[in-house]
């Protein structure tokens, strides 16, 4: 029988864009959900807008996941960190990521 943890990281890697950005702006500090957004904005060069509703979604199923937890709650302004197991998440996720840009970059001019 797979440990709870094991089918919470199948569930997740591979992640989807809009998760992995909201992991990867939790990485480093503790963000509200505008922040997130904003941040998402700012890294992506503006090519990725996440709606709140997109963000409020997953954090909704990270929360229940224990990716997650909400950090401070101040006058409607929640805001979120990264657990142990969403820190392993996103380290598993970055790793697969590095594999397929090596891959690709291996393979790049190499068309038949």
């Amino acid at each position: 029988m797979t440990a709870p943890t094991d089918k919470v990281i199948k569930k997740y890697v591979p992640m989807s864009e809009t998760a992995f950005y909201i992991l990867l702006s939790l990485f480093k500090q503790p963000q509200h959900g505008y922040g997130i957004v904003k941040y998402v904005e700012d890294i992506t060069s503006g090519r990725l807008k996440l709606g709140s509703g997109t963000v409020y979604g997953t954090i909704t199923k990270m929360l229940k996941d224990h990716l997650i937890v909400v950090y401070a709650n101040e006058e409607r302004k929640k805001t979120y960190e990264i657990t142990e197991l969403g820190n392993e998440i996103i380290q598993r996720e970055m790793t697969r990521l590095e594999e397929l840009y090596t891959n690709a970059m291996a393979h790049r001019g190499e068309k038949k």
